[in-house]
Order: C-alpha cells, then structure tokens, then sequence
C-alpha cells in the first residue's frame, strides 16, 4: 500500500507521491509539515471529551495513538497530551490534566487495534488515564522484526512514505499551559500517518514470515504495566561508584530520599531539584555544617545545592546517626549469573555453552535480519546456561522450554532459541580457558 497524491497530508513542494519511486541513492524526500486537516483544537471539558469519544466509536479501522509527557521536567511520567486518529474521525489532541479521566475514550476503543510507536513508553501513561489496549500494534517494535537499520518514529516513516517528521519539540516541556501551536502541529503530526506505515510495515512482516512473531510479541505488550519496581532505586545514581564506604553509600541513600519527596512535593524533575553530580558530590565531601554545604565543588553544584541546604544537611545528619550494623551494603548481590566477561575464569564449561549458544542465535539474527536481542533477551541467556541443571533434574528439551516460558519468553522465541540452548547444554563443544594472568610489572632499574 502507498500513499496516493489526493492522500497525503499537507508537505512542502516536492515530487509527487504517486511517482515512481527513485533508487536508493537518489531518493528524494519530502516535509510533512502540516496535517492534513489542520491542527486541530485541544479538547479540555468533558464535553468536549464526549464528543470526541463519539467521534472515534464511529470511525473504522485502528486507531493510532500517542502520548506526550515531560521528562526532565515534571516527577513522574503522567500524559500531559495524548492524541489519537482514527480513519473517519481525524484527528483528537486530549489534554488529560483538564480531563483526567479518559475511560470513555478507552471504552469506545476496547476492541480497536492501537498503533503505538515504542508502546512502552506511553502505555503506562495511558493506563493512568483509564486506556488499557486489547490489541496493539508497535510501528518500533515491527520496525526490528524486519531488520530495519533505524527504527525511530521520524526514520520509520521516512523509510515507508518518504515523509519527514520534524523532531524539534520532543523534548520540551509538554505541562507547559497553553501549549504553543508549534508544538501541536509536531503532535498531531506523530499520529497523522501511523495507520499507513502499520499497513506498510504488515506487508513486509508478511513477506518476511514474521507475522506470527509480531502478534505474539504485540499481545505480550497488552499485558505490559511498566519496567519492574526496584527495591533500592537510589542505587541507580549516576556516580555511585565514585562513593567507597558504607557511610557515604548512606548519605547518598538520605540524599536520594530527600531529593525524591521534595521533586514529588513540587512536581519538579528530581534532576532539576539536585543533580546526580551535585548529589554525589556531597555525599563524598559531607560538609560538618550547614553553611559548608554550599561551598567547594564545581559552581553549578554549590547552585543546585542551596535553596534546599537545610534539607541536604538534615539527610547527611541522619546518615552519620545510623549505627554501624545498619548501614546499606556497597554493593548488592545480583540474583542473576555474574557478567558474562567473568565466565571464563569462574566456569569455563558455562563460558563455552554461551560463546556456542551466543554463536548460533547471532548467525540466525543475521539470516533473518532481526536485532539478536529480540531474538532473546540477553539476561535469559544467561540465566539458562549459568547453571542449567538448575532447569531440573534434567535439562531436556521440555524443561529448557518451560523455563524460558516462565522467565517470560515468547513462545516464537522458545522455538527457535530452546534447541540452540539444548545444543550448547547437552551438546557444548570444549571448554574456554581461561585467561592467562598477566605477569607482574617489574619496577624500573
């Protein structure tokens, strides 16, 4: 299917749609700058939002979806404009702070197919809002199963249609009231030809015999509710390395506290309330007064830090007070294998059924031109060839599968990686050495 001249949305001047398409090297390209009927209005009552759920029961076919948010600004990740396009409805942009309930319109599209673009990233949003997906499917995930080299909303389209999308605004502060015109032409923009690249995008999974991976794998994103909850997430501070004892690893935990109710308090991103370099910072320098914690470091941290300084200095105070037995390990134990670079010293029979297994899934990801880790997730892997007789008391066939099924693979994904796991398990080939130590520098003469 291809977009027809009398079809395509409003662009700059350029070659006709309908003409034959140029080669490779010389393939023109053209703006997509306006949407076809325009920019719509933002729908902000529950009148509005009546008539838009109306409008979208009665259009035909699926319906393509986004969601804008704004990271970096805002805590959290809550919509702060969802749009939607539907053949015989046009285009909604839904401001989902005026109307924060948007189960009419998910009720009316219940048994619709959505087209999302990277559906994880909005799909946790949209449950917020009351839209829960029953069938789905992924322009950026379908954009992998058939080998495409980029799969970025504005690439994905520019490879289906030859349209480019301009990508100036996406990241910008979408609770930003009212929001710019600009901004809402590049939203509505985003779902203006969702539906075409869909079609598109089928008829190569088609072709390519990966139409059974594609559903199984947009059926699995129906049941998604957003990345696992850490049980210690201050641990992801970006510098935490630099911190070498447990008492600093607990100023940074009290900071990391601190910071994240007073973002949550304020509605501001936590990076914009204390940078993890200015965090970090004072975790390492544990200034002994108030009036320290605004001075040394670099500048912009003594900045970042002294608007909240009593704050910061009431977390570093109850993380001198915690007794030495309660403090936070340096490090926490991983409850999967160890990094793969370590197997060889560790276990060189696990090393060597993971260079085999690695081996055979990547020669069938390049046959098929599939990124290998959408062959199988990369910690599954691991996990299944670590200690294998873990699976059960013997690792056939039909205990490798189960397993895989209950780490959360795929059923396509079983049958195509379950036999080269097999294979590296009660078939490996010899063991890795491993790696010579290197010997001792002699000091200079």
């Amino acid at each position: 299917m291809s977009i027809r001249s009398s079809d395509t949305p409003q662009a700059s001047d350029g070659p006709a749609q309908n003409a034959p398409e140029p080669e490779a090297a010389e393939r023109v390209t053209v703006a997509l700058n306006m949407p076809a009927d325009g920019v719509p209005d933002v729908t902000v009552t529950e009148r509005g939002l009546a008539r838009a759920a109306e409008a979208l029961a009665a259009g035909s076919g699926p319906v393509a979806i986004d969601a804008e948010r704004a990271s970096g600004y805002r805590y959290g990740q809550r919509a702060y404009l969802v749009q939607l396009r539907r053949e015989g409805s046009g285009t909604w942009l839904i401001d989902p702070i005026a109307c924060p309930d948007l189960t009419p319109i998910g009720e009316v599209l219940s048994d619709v197919e959505w087209i999302l673009h990277a559906a994880t990233q909005d799909l946790p949003c949209l449950a917020e809002v009351g839209m829960h997906p029953t069938r789905l499917f992924d322009t950026e995930l379908g954009g992998r199963l058939v080998g495409l080299p980029r799969v970025g909303l504005a690439a994905v389209v520019e490879h289906y249609l030859g349209l480019t999308l301009a990508k100036e605004h996406s990241a910008v502060d979408w609770s930003t009231r009212p929001l710019p015109e600009p901004w809402l032409r590049y939203a509505a923009l985003d779902v203006e030809v969702l539906v075409q690249v869909r079609d598109l995008m089928a008829d190569d999974l088609a072709e390519q015999q990966k139409t059974p991976w594609a559903e199984q794998e947009f059926d699995s994103l129906t049941r998604f509710t957003g990345p696992p909850v850490r049980l210690e997430p201050w641990r992801r501070t970006s510098g935490l390395h630099k911190v070498r004892n447990r008492r600093g690893a607990a100023m940074v935990r009290e900071l990391w506290r601190t910071r994240d109710a007073l973002a949550s308090d304020n509605d501001i991103a936590p990076g914009r309330i204390l940078p993890d370099a200015a965090l970090v910072d004072l975790a390492l320098r544990s200034p002994k007064t108030e009036d320290e914690i605004g001075q040394g470091g670099q500048s912009r941290v003594s900045r970042s830090v002294r608007r909240y300084q009593t704050e910061w200095f009431s977390a570093l105070e109850r993380a001198r007070q915690i007794p030495e037995a309660e403090l936070p390990a340096l490090t926490v134990r991983s409850d999967g294998p160890p990094p793969a670079r370590a197997w060889a010293e560790r276990d060189p029979v696990a090393a060597a059924r993971l260079i085999q297994a690695r081996a055979a899934l990547g020669q069938f990801a390049e046959e098929h031109r599939i990124p290998v880790e959408n062959l199988l997730s990369p910690d599954f892997l691991r996990r299944m060839l670590w200690v294998p007789q873990q699976l059960a008391a013997e690792p056939t066939p039909e205990a490798i599968s189960a397993a895989l099924l209950k780490l959360g693979a795929r059923q396509w994904q079983i049958d195509i990686a379950g036999p080269i796991i097999d294979e590296a398990i009660n078939r490996p080939l010899a063991p890795v050495a491993a790696p010579a130590a290197k010997p001792p520098v002699k000091p200079p003469a």
